[in-house]
């Protein structure tokens, strides 16, 4: 033993290890037997699918392209129609040659711009119809106008202007000729009148040569509903014809020399555009209807036929070989009547006394010259 060092404790033996239990085989099973596979309790949740866009989504931007791709070609449509306007209407797109301008006069005849009046239907505008005529006076490639009437007539002003339109092109040397459809009465036969030839089919309506003025007395209505009138005017006949008061004698002599007055000027530009004697239309000119057999019978009209009798005669006077070719003016641009706002015009209405008066009623029976029938003043 070494001094200073203690002595090592004694070494323990590790304690014996035990035996692993013996492994049991398994009991022998029998021949087409399968082990029964391990099944959770719970079902694993089912895999979570990707998000997806609902179909009204998938609808909304669909529409939303459309749209798109409409107003692309809405607008490029409408630069198309503009400048073919701007250039002479689709007929520009055809080859050349002689031509014969047709000259559409559907409905009421007014002074202006035409379109249409939910009170009156279709109106032609003396403006409109004249600057068609006028750009086929100038055209070199028209040879003849055909002028399609069908209308009962309207403004006395109005048909005179296209009266006067019609005479100016006939002294240019171009050939007018005129086709009634349904009904060329009164100012659609003043319309008429002016043509080198006049075609009317046998059942067509015109003449009704004459004027008319009309007169609503309501007072004794607004007496019973307890409705009076009061007017202050500079001078006695400033409101003549209004509806409120019955119509004097002083008045009556006015509007009867009024409605004289214009009876001669439509009779005598019958008689001048017809080559008549005055007389004679005189006999013819009592407001009375005709019918187109009645009015060749009579010498109003030259020929029987329709719209292509018209149109071959138009084209055999001007020297066109064959069918002639049609060209049509279509009036003010897509662009003006957008601006115009549709070419609408509503029923004009001035206020008097409370009652609401309205100023196309008052005015002249539908299919009889119109004369500018004074409103009463607000």
């Amino acid at each position: 033993m070494t001094a200073g060092i203690p002595p090592e404790p004694p070494q323990t033996p590790p304690p014996p290890e035990k035996p692993e239990p013996a492994q049991t085989p398994p009991p022998p099973q029998p021949p087409g037997y399968q082990a029964p596979t391990y099944r959770p309790a719970y079902p694993p949740p089912p895999p979570v699918p990707a998000p997806r866009r609902s179909s009204a989504w998938r609808w909304g931007c669909g529409i939303v392209i459309a749209g798109f791709l409409l107003m692309i070609m809405l607008g490029a449509m409408l630069l198309l129609w503009v400048a073919m306007e701007s250039a002479g209407g689709m007929e520009s797109l055809a080859a050349g040659g002689e031509r014969v301008a047709v000259i559409r006069i559907e409905g009421m005849i007014m002074s202006g711009q035409g379109g249409y009046s939910f009170l009156e239907g279709e109106m032609s505008g003396s403006d409109d119809i004249v600057a068609e005529i006028e750009r086929a006076t100038e055209d070199d490639e028209v040879k003849a106008i055909l002028v399609r009437v069908n209308s009962p007539g309207g403004s006395a002003a109005a048909s005179q202007e296209i009266y006067q339109a019609l005479q100016r092109t006939r002294r240019a040397g171009k050939v007018v000729v005129a086709s009634m459809a349904d009904v060329a009465a009164s100012g659609g036969y003043y319309v008429a009148a002016p043509a080198d030839a006049i075609y009317a089919d046998p059942a067509t309506l015109t003449g009704s040569i004459g004027v008319i003025v009309s007169h609503q007395d309501m007072s004794e209505l607004l007496t019973k509903i307890g409705v009076k009138s009061e007017v202050v005017k500079s001078g006695e006949l400033k409101d003549m014809l209004s509806p409120t008061r019955p119509l004097d004698e002083k008045q009556r002599v006015v509007v009867e020399a009024l409605v004289a007055e214009v009876y001669e000027q439509f009779v005598g530009h019958v008689a001048e555009g017809r080559g008549m004697e005055r007389e004679k239309v005189v006999a013819l000119a009592d407001g009375r209807i005709y019918t187109g057999s009645q009015a060749k019978a009579n010498g109003l009209v030259d020929e029987l036929g329709g719209f292509h009798e018209a149109l071959m005669e138009a084209g055999k006077r001007a020297d066109i070989e064959g069918k002639p070719h049609i060209k049509e003016y279509r009036g003010p641009s897509l662009l003006d009547w957008m601006l115009r706002g549709a070419n609408t015009r509503a029923p004009k209405m001035a206020v008097t006394g409370g009652l609401l008066y309205d100023d196309f009623a008052a005015r002249l029976v539908r299919g009889g010259l119109e004369l500018p029938v004074p409103s009463p003043e607000p």
